[in-house]
């Protein structure tokens, strides 16, 4: 049986307790990372995250005795100079950290382009000379203009996932455009029993958002619509059900504390309504004090302008309270 080093069995030992003692582990790629710039990345993490580099038998070794199931999974992950990660951050948040923290940074010869690199139209620092000819070698539009030269378009020179050459290299450090970007690229990372790949942590936040809400909005009224009780629907299940039975109360002229001032209004409006249609008839079929009531009573002036404008106040009103309405639920959902 060959003999495993001591160093090699406290390694496994220390990544098991850092898998088994953290809620999410990550398997990043540090390849092509200067030591300056990765050093500043663990700095920055340090509050956060730990940052674990090692050898690929010895993580993987690590992670298949782990106690957390299917974590083993996460070794299938492993690209380029593979590392651990181990925070209690959830997922999201660790890879928009990183993304956050990649810097710009020239390309290289054999580099692969992240995106299509474009060199822009407009002037450049350079005067007539025979970086004119190197750049017309490689495709880019150029002439000299006023002392200058000037690149004349827009040029894709590297379409997305295409190999970048020496030459294109070369060319894009001299016009100092830095297509590429470094930092920690984390590959997939592991939480209860679920790898995330990279593409899947990869959310556009806003749109999230904005699903979400709107989710909730379609949740909230189909569980007030069908009296589903929880405690978000309740509050808005009792305002409903209170303005219905107020409406059957007061259409039934059910008595109650909050009906009786409210139908008493309506049966004097009533009154006040028959005794007027009665003094048109016959004013001395009433008595003095209901004659005195109908006379102070406001009279309606029929005014078509004003009604029109009445009519345009009203519609304003209601357009208001839809607003508020808006406003309202805008705020429920921050």
């Amino acid at each position: 049986m060959a003999h495993v080093a001591n160093w090699k069995k406290d390694e496994v030992n220390n990544l098991k307790e850092l898998i088994d003692g953290h809620s999410v582990v990550g398997m990043a790629n540090l390849a092509d990372i200067p030591a300056p710039q990765l050093q500043k990345m663990r700095r920055t993490l340090k509050e956060d995250a730990t940052v674990k580099m090692s050898r690929k038998t010895l993580m993987s070794l690590a992670l298949s005795e782990s106690q957390k199931s299917n974590i083993d999974a996460l070794g299938e992950h492993m690209e380029g100079q593979p590392a651990l990660i181990f925070t209690n951050m959830n997922p999201f948040k660790l890879f928009k950290i990183l993304e956050a923290s990649k810097t710009p940074a020239p390309a290289k010869a054999g580099s692969i382009a992240p995106a299509d690199i474009v060199v822009p139209k407009g002037d450049t620092a350079f005067k007539p000379g025979p970086i004119l000819g190197e750049l017309q070698k490689v495709g880019i539009p150029a002439k000299i203009d006023k002392g200058k030269i000037v690149i004349t378009k827009d040029k894709v020179v590297v379409a997305e996932g295409e190999v970048v050459s020496r030459e294109i290299a070369g060319i894009l450090t001299r016009l100092d455009i830095h297509p590429m970007e470094v930092g920690i690229d984390l590959v997939a990372a592991y939480e209860d029993q679920t790898v995330y790949t990279s593409d899947l942590l990869t959310i556009d936040e806003s749109k999230t958002i904005s699903d979400i809400q709107t989710a909730f909005s379609q949740a909230l009224n189909l569980s007030v619509n069908a009296s589903i009780y929880n405690k978000v629907a309740m509050p808005y299940i009792i305002q409903n059900a209170a303005s219905k039975s107020m409406n059957l109360a007061l259409n039934a002229e059910i008595l109650t504390s909050k009906t009786t001032d409210l139908l008493l209004s309506k049966a004097y409006l009533q009154m006040l309504a028959l005794a007027s249609e009665i003094a048109s008839k016959n004013e001395e079929a009433l008595d003095d004090e209901l004659l005195d009531k109908l006379k102070s009573r406001p009279q309606a002036v029929e005014v078509k302008s004003e009604e029109k404008e009445e009519d345009e106040d009203e519609e304003e009103d209601e357009e208001e309270k839809e607003e508020d309405a808006a406003a309202g639920l805008g705020a429920l959902f921050g």
